[in-house]
């Protein structure tokens, strides 16, 4: 999972998986669901993101992950 902040836009996209985003559906104002070829949702989009969430702090809880190996 990865987040990608984009400030010229003001909108936080949450990439679920790598795989390629063919249809985009709006769930609610501001927030649009991106689904793979066989439907299963890809990534969020949050437009105005710094007026609806706290972008200042990211938070993690008891996520089953490795470190990243350094290089």
């Amino acid at each position: 999972m990865k987040l990608h902040y984009y400030p010229e836009t003001d909108s936080l996209y949450i990439e679920l998986n790598a795989a390629p985003g063919v249809e985009a559906r709006e769930i609610s104002s501001g927030l649009v669901a991106d689904l793979d070829a066989d439907g299963h949702v890809v990534g969020f989009d949050i437009d105005h993101a710094s007026k609806l969430l706290d972008l200042s702090t990211l938070e993690t809880i008891d996520l089953p992950f490795e470190p990243a190996k350094s290089a």
